[in-house]
C-alpha cells in the first residue's frame, strides 16, 4: 500500500460513539418541538450526517425557520450536556499514535461544528495529536463533507494523492471521492459494510486496533 503523508478521520462513529449524547439531544429538541420522539434507538441514522436534513425528515416539515428552532434546542442540551455522552472507541489513542510514530499528519474532517469537535478532542485529550481540526460552521458552512474536505485540503495544501479519508459513514466515502482521496470505510460506527462499499469504499475497517495497516 502507498505511503501516505495525511490521514483524514471522522469523528462520531470513526473516533468516538456519540450515540447517547445525540439521540438524547435530538429526543430534546422534538419534545420541545412539541413533537413525540421515536425510541432512541431508532434515532442512529442521525449519527453522522448533518442535523438539518434529519430534523427536517423527523419534523417531517422543509419550514427553515422551524428547523433552526429544533436545532438551537438540540444545541442548547448538546453544548452543556451532550457533548460529554460520549465514549472514545478502544484502541483508537493507540492507533492514532502509531500513525503520528509513522510520521503522517492527522486531521479531523467532521460534520459536527469545530467548535464542538474542538472541544470533544480537548476532553479526551487527543488534541495534541492532530495537525488541524476541521468541521463545519454554527450557520451549515461547509456541512457537506465534500465541500470540508476541500476547504481542509486548500487551506493546509495537501496534495489529495498523499491523503487517505477514515469514516464510518456513507458521506465519508462520497467526499472523499468528490476530492480525489482514497477512503477506508470504518465499520464499528454507525454505517453498515453494505452502506460503505455502495458508496464506493474499496476497503474496509473492521476494528480501531486495526487501523495502523490501513495507514
Amino acid at each position: 500500500m502507498a505511503h501516505r503523508t495525511a490521514l483524514l478521520f471522522d469523528l462520531d462513529g470513526t473516533l468516538t460513539d456519540p450515540k447517547e449524547g445525540i439521540t438524547k439531544c435530538i429526543a430534546h429538541a422534538l419534545q420541545r418541538m412539541g413533537a413525540t420522539p421515536p425510541p432512541l434507538d431508532e434515532l442512529h441514522f442521525a449519527i453522522g450526517p448533518p442535523l438539518r436534513p434529519t430534523f427536517g425528515r423527523l419534523l417531517k416539515t422543509d419550514d427553515r425557520e422551524r428547523i433552526e428552532v429544533a436545532l438551537a434546542a438540540y444545541r442548547e442540551r448538546f453544548a452543556t450536556v451532550g457533548l460529554f455522552e460520549n465514549a472514545l472507541y478502544a484502541n483508537i489513542r493507540e492507533s492514532l499514535l502509531q500513525a503520528q510514530k509513522m510520521g503522517h499528519r492527522l486531521f479531523l474532517a467532521t460534520s459536527k461544528p469545530h467548535v464542538y469537535a474542538t472541544r470533544i478532542l480537548d476532553h479526551f485529550e487527543l488534541s495534541p495529536l492532530f495537525s488541524g481540526i476541521y468541521g463545519c460552521e454554527l450557520d451549515g458552512r461547509r456541512d457537506d463533507k465534500g465541500e470540508l474536505i476541500a476547504h481542509l485540503l486548500a487551506t493546509e495544501a495537501l496534495d489529495p494523492a498523499c491523503c487517505r479519508m477514515f469514516g464510518d459513514r456513507k458521506h465519508d466515502v462520497i467526499g472523499a471521492a468528490k476530492n480525489g482521496i482514497e477512503s477506508v470505510g470504518v465499520t464499528w460506527g454507525y454505517g453498515s459494510a453494505e452502506e460503505l462499499t455502495n458508496a464506493g469504499a474499496r476497503v474496509l475497517c473492521h476494528a480501531p486496533g486495526d487501523l495502523p495497516r490501513h495507514f
